[in-house]
């Protein structure tokens, strides 16, 4: 059965090819570009794991794990958190607020993969 996938993500670039890479794996994809309309979204399309980006314009990925970790219909839902800035402490950082995968840009296709089926 297909899983169902919420991908934050403005990059069109990177949008795609994630959304490309789940769903040749035979997931569901929602994809949002704007992080103001995600716990709505999420909320209707009952994801089984959130992959988003953390740096979006509008709303920050860090405070959507925040969200999506205190909204109760949601916060069972895995999220795996995806960024080019990862600096000293971010991991840590993203992951104390309830992140449970962490992978940086550029992306290794297989370890974006692997980390998806590591989660749902």
């Amino acid at each position: 059965m297909a899983k169902r996938v919420l991908v934050v993500e403005d990059n069109e670039l990177n949008l795609k090819l994630f959304c490309d890479l789940l769903r040749a794996h035979g997931h569901d994809v929602l994809p949002l570009r704007d992080g103001r309309d995600v716990l709505a979204q999420a909320r209707e399309f009952e994801p089984d794991l959130v992959i988003t980006d953390i740096h979006l314009p509008h709303v920050s990925g860090y405070d959507l794990i925040v969200s999506l970790k205190g909204d109760d219909s949601l916060s069972a839902v895995p999220i795996m958190a995806v960024t080019a800035y990862a600096g000293k402490g971010d991991e840590d950082r993203i992951r104390a607020a309830g992140a449970d995968a962490y992978v940086s840009k550029p992306i290794s296709v297989l370890r974006f993969v692997e980390q998806v089926n590591a989660l749902l």
